[in-house]
Order: structure tokens, then sequence, then C-alpha cells
């Protein structure tokens, strides 16, 4: 009873009065008088029972006028007609003997005095919110009473239940926004790897994905795998390669010897790319003539990264910077950073020939000016992409490729240890 008057009255039980079974010596009705003659009670709900006459004398009551305050009553047990015997409802004794004691009789009765009876006990709750909101509007009940009784608490949601349907976190040590493995496939910011496959996705969309968080177009996905074709490997006499064969040789595993190639990447080897793009991209946005970009930086002391080779010159050039100066001008319409870089290269070819514009540094300028002419980017994206590495993680991951070739290659051929020749080595 007390939940469904909860529901009723969204909680608020004062000035309510519920009445039910009586205790010894006293009656329904004496019940029912003591609330009437409370002033703090304005609405009166009762359950009377089949068998007996309680029901008759408030019926009595009611037409004498000593139970004025409204009043909601129901005797439930209106299923007991179906039975061929007497049927026992509530306490001992609840049942009825005769036709006057059954509940339909008794609650035509009640009807009939006045008194406010559902039609079922299904409509008790309804009858209560309905007599419940009218005592309201005529102004015997505030409506922002407060509760007398509580609610009986809410079970809360399981845990686990909790976490499966995010509507709760633990605190966490780790926080990642690229992928997740915990459901029943792995995601690539938030596509499965099954659909990836179907849609012939290549490395260029996963870095796509999981570098930069966007499912790019086909031109850039396509220089980001031609970026890594043509730095895959240089052959075996550059630093990282060199670094990997040795390892190997001295029968160190694949990882070790990989951790050594990529070790010696750096500014003189491959780690230049990142301030090749930083330094060209502030001397082109700030238009600075490039004459004033290169006395600038033989004052500071810097060598322009991207700028020079050991091998190729302006006689020699280098494949690799061919491809990608002509991917870049074939693919987007603008490229101001090439062209700085290739102005920049002009001037310096005048003092050597080998001081050419490098794999580095066009490979620096050409992602410039792909990621700025895209419109894929925010001035702070590109800024943060510059700033935080992608440029010399492309170079590792590219180079990786040939380190672990050369590894490979070692091990297969079964080389031994390696020791540098005396003879090359000059002792003073």
């Amino acid at each position: 009873m007390f939940n469904l008057l909860s529901r009723a009255t969204d909680g608020i039980y004062e000035g309510i009065a519920i009445g039910g079974d009586s205790y010894p010596g006293t009656t329904l009705l004496d019940h029912l008088l003591r609330f009437q003659a409370n002033p703090n009670i304005k609405l009166m709900v009762s359950l009377g029972e089949i068998g007996g006459q309680q029901e008759y004398d408030i019926v009595q009551a009611k037409q004498n006028n000593q139970l004025t305050k409204p009043l909601i009553m129901l005797v439930p047990g209106t299923s007991a007609k179906i039975f061929p015997w007497e049927v026992q409802f509530g306490h001992a004794g609840a049942k009825a003997g005769k036709a006057e004691e059954s509940a339909q009789a008794k609650n035509q009765a009640l009807k009939n005095a006045g008194i406010i009876v559902p039609d079922s006990f299904e409509q008790l709750e309804p009858t209560i919110k309905s007599a419940f909101n009218q005592l309201i509007e005529q102004g015997m009940i505030a409506s922002n009473a407060q509760p007398l009784l509580s609610i009986p608490p809410t079970i809360p949601l399981d845990y686990k239940e909790a976490i499966k349907q995010n509507l709760i976190r633990k605190p966490t040590n780790f926080t990642t926004t690229i992928s997740c493995d915990t459901g029943d496939e792995p995601t690539y910011l938030n596509t499965p790897i099954s659909k990836l496959i179907e849609q012939n996705s290549g490395i260029g969309d996963i870095i796509s994905l999981l570098w930069f968080k966007k499912q790019l177009p086909k031109e850039i996905t396509k220089f980001i795998e031609l970026s890594i074709i043509l730095c895959a490997d240089h052959g075996p006499a550059v630093s990282g390669a060199h670094n990997s064969i040795v390892t190997a040789r001295a029968g160190k595993d694949i990882i070790s010897s990989l951790c050594s190639g990529l070790l010696t990447i750096g500014p003189r080897f491959g780690g230049a790319i990142d301030d090749a793009a930083r330094y060209f991209k502030q001397a082109c946005d700030n238009n600075t003539p490039p004459e004033q970009f290169i006395d600038h930086m033989k004052q500071q002391g810097i060598l322009i990264p991207g700028i020079g080779h050991r091998v190729k010159s302006i006689r020699n050039p280098d494949k690799r910077v061919e491809l990608l100066k002509q991917y870049t001008t074939q693919h987007f319409s603008k490229t101001p950073y090439l062209n700085y870089a290739l102005k920049v290269e002009h001037l310096t070819t005048q003092k050597a020939e080998n001081l050419i514009l490098n794999v580095d540094g066009c490979l620096a300028v050409c992602f410039l000016d792909t990621i700025t002419s895209s419109n894929q980017f925010t001035t702070t994206e590109i800024d943060e992409i510059i700033t935080i590495g992608y440029l010399n993680a492309l170079f590792a991951l590219s180079r990786s490729i040939g380190l672990i070739g050369h590894i490979l290659d070692q091990k297969r051929l079964n080389a031994e240890l390696y020791r540098h020749p005396t003879d090359d080595i000059l002792y003073l």
C-alpha cells in the first residue's frame, strides 16, 4: 500500500490517513472516526474485506455525516464468487457467508453512500492520485509537502553491467583515443578491422587512423605509402643499416639488432626531417627571402636541415627526390613549401653542387604541402604534427623495413662476427 501511495502522490503522504485491518477491540470505523477528528488529515484511504458487517457500519457513518472527509475505500475479493465453495481472503474468518458479505455487495453499498470506490484494485492508484490532485487544487494539501515516508531505495546497477553500458568508468592510468581491443574485434579509431579489410585499406589508411586520427583522402595516404617505399632502405653502408648488420652478426636477435640501427637515427641520419619542416615552414610562412634565410642559418652556425648529400649532387640527382616532387606537384595545386625549398637549393648549389635538397628536406616540404593544401588539418594540428615528431616517426617506420631486411639477410648468410679491419683504422 505504501509503494502504491508513493507512486500516486509522488511520495507525499502528508494529510493522508491509511486504514486497514482493525486491532482487537477496535473496528475499522473507529480508525476512520479518529482520522476524521484529526484536522491535519484531509484524505482517507482504506481497504475492507469480505465477510462481516464493518463496511456497513462505515456506510451508516457516512450517511449520518460522521465521515465528511474524502474517503477512498475498496473491498478486495471480487473473485471469490467464481469459486463453488467459501474462500478465505486475508486473515482467518475473512470469507463471505452471505451475499451481503461479498466484495461486490459491500463495494456497491460504499459507492451508494458517496464513498469513492475504485472499479478494481488496479484502479486504486489512479483513483488516489485523482483525489490527491483535487485536494491540491482546492488548497487542502500543499503541493510542496515533504514526504513523511521514504521510498524504498532502488537497487543500484551492477558495476560490471554499468561498465558494459559505458555509464561509469574506474580511474585509469592510461588513456587511449586511437584503438580498442575490448569488443568482438579490434578497432582502429572506432573502425572494425574487418571493415578496413573489406575496403582494401592500405598501410597509409591505417597510419591516417592511428597517427592522425582522421580518415585522410587517398592522395595523402598514397603520399605516406610513397614515402615509406622511398625511405625503406638506402643500402648497407649507412649508419643505421651498418649498426643492425654488426649487431646481427654478433648473434643478437632481430629486435635487438633493429633497435641498434634505429638508435642511430638523429640529426645526421634520417632525424633531420622534423627540423627541416620546422625551419622551412617558419621561413616560408614569414615570407623570409631565401638569401636572408641562408645567411641567418649561417650566422647561427646551423647547417640547413634537408640540404646537402654526401654522394648526390646537382649533376647526379637523387631519384627519390625527383619522385617526391613529381607526386606532390601532380596531386596538389599549391606547393609553396616545395617552391621555397627549391629557391634555397638554387642558391646553395651555386656554392657547392652537393648542397642539394636531399630526400629528408624534400620529404619535409612535400609533406607540409600535402597536409596544408588538403584542408584536413587546422593550423594548430599542423603545428602539433611538426612539433611532436610525425616526420621522424615516418622515417623510423620506413627504415625499419630495410633494417629488418639486412638483419634477416645476415642471418640467412650465417655471417660471422664482424671485426673491423685494422688497416682501416688510424692508430695514433
